[in-house]
């Protein structure tokens, strides 16, 4: 048996892997669905030509199904353009096929890319060159859009006066590391930004996010701000869009819309580790104000938030082994389980299979290891087989 004294020690030290995702929760029970928004058509829709620009590099896996979920929408008035970006693959066959059956589909391939560019924002730049309609949405070859998507999006802009409105759709998930390491990440970026409402109120540059697998934005405000320019050397281009719009004033909404939006983001551990391992550090100082030493701290603290999950587990793994006390073993037991009733929520949010929550300490290591990688890379990344240094 444990002395009291030891159990007064063992809820007090397990206090705060209680409170805090409590805390998360309470963040985020404020989020608004693009589902509250009609898809009725407005009487001027024919007069809004909406460009849907689709960069693309090496994506014939998803090239076909992506265009054909865009095609099927109910807005009348749609030009899609997909950029090929010197693909070694089937994209552009692919995609100029699917042109030569629908007009109002056009190719253009890439130009080369320029010093100091991403090779997405330069293709979303190219892609803007030759637009012809009021609205730009930039969108992802990896996404499937539903019918009604654009028709609620187009009257959610509308009605909440934005000059950049952005969907948060649903995430497909097959296999293990899918299922285990996507739901941590995704609560990650949740528990620091809050639920939707509380972004959207939020005039802070630091504290705005937008989600680059869907971007709709008004031509006149793109043009102004200096569209993909602007943000051409960021690693993550749509939270540096969200944050330098606002600092210029624009007004940028996100929503939610799993019922409307999905995306594959990731296909196995592999692409997971080399795509957060892309964005995780380099986009994350974004997130943060602070100098040239702050930005130092930063970059070595940066794994430690995992040390949350891993800790109580090598406690409990000790404990189990007669190399830590009985109340160490409890202690560990009851951060586990709050830990896992956190998670399991996220996973259900997130439309997961709930039983990988349980798993939670071995999304840690690993997510633990995918950002030591990352701080040590520092702003150096690589994708798709181009190297880049994040500004």
């Amino acid at each position: 048996m444990i002395a009291d004294q030891s159990w007064g020690i063992v809820v007090l030290a397990a206090l705060p892997w209680f409170a805090a995702p409590l805390a998360i929760l309470w963040r985020l029970r404020k989020r608004t669905s693009l589902a509250a928004y009609s898809p009725a058509l407005p009487t001027d829709a024919a007069l809004e030509l909406v460009s849907v620009i689709v960069p693309a590099r090496d994506e014939a896996r998803n090239m076909e199904a992506c265009l054909r979920s865009i095609l099927a929408t109910t807005w009348p008035g749609i030009e899609v353009i997909v950029v090929n970006d010197h693909s070694a693959d089937d994209t552009g066959d692919i995609a100029r096929r699917m042109a030569a059956g629908d007009s109002r589909v056009s190719v253009i391939d890439n130009r080369d890319l320029p010093e100091g560019w991403f090779g997405k924002q330069w293709a979303c730049h190219n892609g803007a060159s030759v637009a012809r309609g009021t609205f730009l949405l930039f969108t992802d070859a990896d996404t499937r859009h539903g019918p009604e998507l654009l028709a609620r999006s187009m009257n959610a802009m509308r009605m909440r006066n934005a000059d950049l409105f952005s969907v948060v759709g649903a995430q497909t998930m097959e296999t293990f590391w899918e299922r285990l390491l996507q739901p941590h990440m995704l609560g990650i970026l949740a528990a620091r930004y809050g639920d939707t409402e509380r972004l959207n109120r939020s005039t802070n540059p630091v504290d705005k996010i937008a989600n680059g697998q869907f971007m709709l934005v008004r031509r006149e405000v793109y043009d102004s701000a200096g569209g993909h320019a602007l943000v051409r050397s960021h690693v993550a281009e749509d939270m540096r869009m969200a944050q330098e719009w606002t600092r210029l004033g624009y007004s940028v909404q996100l929503m939610e819309g799993v019922d409307f939006l999905s995306t594959r983001m990731y296909h196995g551990f592999t692409e997971i580790v080399r795509g957060w391992g892309k964005n995780v550090y380099a986009a994350g100082r974004d997130t943060i104000s602070a100098g040239p030493l702050g930005q130092a701290a930063f970059r070595m603290l940066f794994p430690l938030p995992m040390l949350w999950d891993i800790v109580p587990a090598a406690v409990a793994v000790a404990a189990l082994a007669g190399l830590a006390s009985p109340a160490a073993g409890t202690w560990s037991a009851g951060c586990y389980a709050a830990s896992a009733l956190f998670w399991i929520v996220m996973h259900r949010v997130l439309r997961a299979p709930v039983w990988y929550a349980l798993l939670h300490p071995l999304a840690a290591v690993t997510l633990f290891g995918i950002f030591a990688r990352a701080a040590w890379k520092g702003q150096n990344v690589e994708w798709k087989g181009r190297a880049y240094a994040s500004r």
